[in-house]
């Protein structure tokens, strides 16, 4: 395994500075995110990049030069927001990303699924988690039927065809939140949809993330590292389903937090463990969005603490072969 950074905590620097930060903290794969959704274009445009040779080998350049490996392109959006301006903006940063990833040596995009409104006329993206009244529980199959499945159906070869892996991220307001959502996509779409594995979403639903690796056995691509930790005391009262901001950590019943800062290294031995057990031996990619921590120290103490956790060498597997 290896330890990464996703760029996201490094916005308020270019692609360089930012390289020049991984490199500096000893880390060697990053997964840079690029404009096509909720990011903007400080790291990577891959519409200006895609088509422009100049600008593709000075990208590669960079991380050649820092002995840095780009692991995975980050494209997390809204492909199936309901305005079709930002729909179509999401489509075409999305098929600039399945041609450029190859050429800049990755075949990994890590990315959301996408959450439609609850019907043809909705005006804004609609989260059905509960099935009643009857309405609900139909706009759920129509949000599957009209809008998921159609739209992957048609999206997915542009990766397949590139040599891409699609890593969906499994998080709260997204069609793809746990593991029975994310195979349901991938039973229809086939294996190029994969899961950009979090643990930290599943913390917060309860889910128990060690038993979402084995529900995703095979199916793992991408993993983003990062924490969570509940205020018990709120959460007693509120319960998981929190609307306040996320840059107020104290008043929340759970906000993410940095490596260590949430769950112990028991904790992460285990899961890494389970990982391993279950067909996933790549990057563990760093996602600092610790309120409470600036981006630089949130990451120098995420990797302190994962590193001694983290196993380099390849499996042994039966010791007894030696003998």
């Amino acid at each position: 395994m290896q330890i990464g950074i996703i760029t996201t905590a490094l916005f308020d620097r270019d692609l360089e500075y930012t390289l020049d930060t991984v490199k500096s903290l000893g880390i060697t794969h990053v997964e840079i995110a690029a404009a096509g959704g909720f990011w903007p274009d400080r790291h990577l445009d891959p519409l200006k990049v895609v088509n422009d040779e100049r600008r593709i080998a000075r990208v590669r350049e960079m991380f050649a030069e820092r002995e840095l490996t780009l692991s995975a392109i980050s494209i997390h959006g809204n492909p199936l927001d309901p305005d079709p301006t930002v729909a179509e903006n999401y489509r075409q940063q999305y098929l600039a990303t399945c041609a450029l990833a190859p050429k800049l040596g990755t075949d990994r995009i890590s990315l959301l699924a996408g959450l439609p409104g609850a019907g043809p006329n909705d005006e804004n993206p609609n989260w059905i988690t509960f099935p009643f009244p009857p309405k609900l529980a139909e706009a759920l199959k129509w949000q599957w039927n009209e809008r998921v499945f159609p739209y992957w159906q048609e999206a997915a070869p542009h990766a397949e065809a590139e040599g891409v892996k699609l890593c969906f991220e499994m998080v709260p307001n997204d069609t793809i939140y746990n593991p029975e959502t994310l195979l349901k996509l991938r039973n229809e779409i086939g294996d190029v949809v994969g899961a950009n594995y979090d643990p930290s979403h599943f913390l917060f639903q309860q889910i128990d993330p060690l038993e979402a690796v084995r529900a995703l056995e095979g199916t793992i691509y991408n993993v983003h590292a990062k924490d969570v930790r509940a205020n018990q005391h709120i959460l007693r009262v509120r319960g998981v389903l929190d609307t306040t901001s996320l840059g107020v950590t104290s008043e929340r019943s759970w906000a993410y937090r940095t490596l260590g800062w949430g769950s112990g290294s028991e904790y992460w031995t285990a899961l890494i463990t389970q990982l391993r057990i279950s067909g996933y031996d790549g990057v563990l990619a760093i996602e600092h969005e610790d309120s409470l921590l600036s981006a630089d120290e949130g990451l120098r103490k995420a990797i302190d603490f994962l590193k001694p956790l983290v196993p380099r060498d390849p499996m042994q597997g039966d010791w007894t072969s030696a003998l």
